[in-house]
């Protein structure tokens, strides 16, 4: 019987081995000189977040750029709470939030076209666009 169990046991430790190694080819893949465009898409309605995120998409696409994404990043939420009245009703409140939804988009090996429609694409109001070279 123990030696069912070590059975068992051992080809999990080889499947964590294959991973790392493969996590650690992985890491040094990313040093082969590759440019990664990571863009980084903050808006308060996720509507029009996703309808530029579409756009950005469908612009690298036109050029034949590798695109990983659009990833969903967690929704940061901000509470204020208020007094409703100053005097007679001091302990009621009322509480308000903002939400701010956000995508990222990886273009990898982008060229100089991809990178030249990027900026001159116009968005909508109220998106905010960060975008790094990595």
């Amino acid at each position: 019987m123990t030696t069912a169990n070590t059975t068992t046991k051992e080809p999990k430790a080889k499947a964590v081995k294959t991973t790392r190694a493969k996590k650690a080819a992985l890491k040094k893949e990313k040093g082969d000189g590759r440019v990664v465009l990571r863009i980084r898409v903050l808006a308060y309605e996720s509507k029009i977040l996703d309808a530029s995120v579409k756009q950005i998409m469908d612009t690298a696409v036109r050029y034949d750029a590798e695109i990983v994404g659009p990833v969903p990043l967690p929704t940061e939420i901000k509470k204020y709470t208020v007094n409703r009245a100053s005097f007679v009703y001091k302990n009621t409140r009322e509480q308000f939030e903002i939400r701010v939804h956000k995508r990222l988009i990886d273009i990898i090996n982008p060229n100089a076209k991809t990178i030249e429609s990027l900026t001159n694409l116009s968005l909508p109001s109220g998106v905010e666009i960060d975008v790094k070279m990595l």
